[in-house]
């Protein structure tokens, strides 16, 4: 395989510097030119066609955000944000992830321990960008009166990663107000996803919420799991409870999707459960315990994932009941609620 062909974009020389030597030491990276504003990059990415570009959040000119847009409309491409760990961070890293970037990493900083750490997963977080799809922004899903309301005494458990910021913000918007609750897990810090349920309930008609230790499940509302410290369970049936529980990372990842669909396993045919877009194999094994217990199971398709890992990974072990492309998710998810499942075991 060729190298990845890398564009940095930072205001600060000492960052393109520190990120230049951090991508270097992969051998399957090339960082093909440095940029310290976008107007200079956009001249860059017509001469030098990189692979994937690193793009700093905030920057003098024009603001990331808005050469991101722009980069999306004009010219898609992979591109992964470099953010800071601060609340301005997070929301300016999930409109980024909104508008199409396909993930983002934290910037350097700490111990040696914690820069060598942090390089491994910039590195490997540019290889997987340039194999992902780039696309332009998250699809905005017309409403469908058809699938508003039914669902009593049923539960939506799903589960997504890298892309999943993009695909949630094209599904959730599209669930009525009284739809059947629903239980999400998407990989992302502690410091963003109380950031990312606020973005969200300001565009659904759904409530949309961080999940807490104890709240009771109720229809019509979104529960996020906080990132990074916990793991969510159901505790309970459909109106249980939420339960987070502190524990090792399962499969790498904490919050784990397998941990959230094992629980709702419990519920049988009265759970619907489905995995977006993400690389790795998280939630493969809970969503076939979801289907032989009974419950309903989709998996995003191939073509309309910015990853295709873990729809692909619960595809292979059997655990999907039926693909289904991004804009026909919540329609598919809503009408999977109305019915019973055609299958006890697979």
């Amino acid at each position: 395989m060729k190298p990845v062909r890398t564009l940095i974009v930072d205001d600060s020389a000492s960052m393109r510097a520190t990120l230049k030597r951090m991508l270097s030491a992969d051998p399957d990276i090339e960082v093909v030119g440095m940029a310290p504003e976008p107007f200079a990059a956009r001249d860059m990415i017509k001469t030098l066609n990189p692979d994937v570009l690193t793009l700093d959040v905030e920057m003098p000119g024009m603001d990331g955000l808005s050469f991101l847009e722009r980069i999306m409309r004009l010219r898609p491409m992979p591109v992964v944000m470099c953010s800071t760990l601060t609340a301005r961070g997070a929301e300016v890293t999930i409109e980024a992830l909104r508008l199409g970037a396909v993930d983002y990493v934290t910037k350097p900083s700490g111990t040696p321990e914690d820069i060598e750490r942090d390089a491994a997963l910039l590195c490997e977080k540019v290889k997987t960008a340039a194999r992902s799809i780039a696309r332009a922004g998250p699809q905005r899903l017309p409403d469908q009166p058809s699938v508003a309301g039914g669902g009593a005494g049923r539960l939506i458990a799903i589960g997504s990663s890298t892309g999943g910021v993009e695909a949630l913000f094209s599904i959730l918007p599209s669930l009525p107000a009284d739809c059947p609750p629903v239980l999400i897990v998407q990989h992302m810090p502690a410091s963003f996803t109380r950031s990312f349920a606020q973005r969200l309930d300001g565009e659904c008609r759904v409530k949309v919420i961080e999940a807490s230790d104890g709240a009771q499940v109720t229809p019509g509302t979104v529960y996020i799991a906080p990132g990074g410290e916990t793991h969510m369970e159901l505790a309970g049936g459909v109106n249980g409870r939420i339960r987070l529980l502190r524990g090792d990372p399962v499969g790498g990842h904490r919050p784990s999707v397998d941990v959230l669909f094992h629980s709702v396993a419990q519920l049988g045919s009265a759970a619907v459960g489905a995995i977006l877009t993400g690389m790795g194999a998280d939630g493969a094994q809970g969503l076939l315990a979801m289907r032989q217990a009974g419950a309903r199971t989709l998996g995003q398709s191939r073509d309309t994932c910015v990853v295709w890992g873990m729809p692909r990974a619960a595809g292979e072990l059997g655990a999907v009941e039926k693909e289904v492309g991004l804009a026909a998710m919540p329609e598919a998810i809503l009408k999977a609620c109305r019915e019973t499942s055609k299958v006890g075991s697979v």
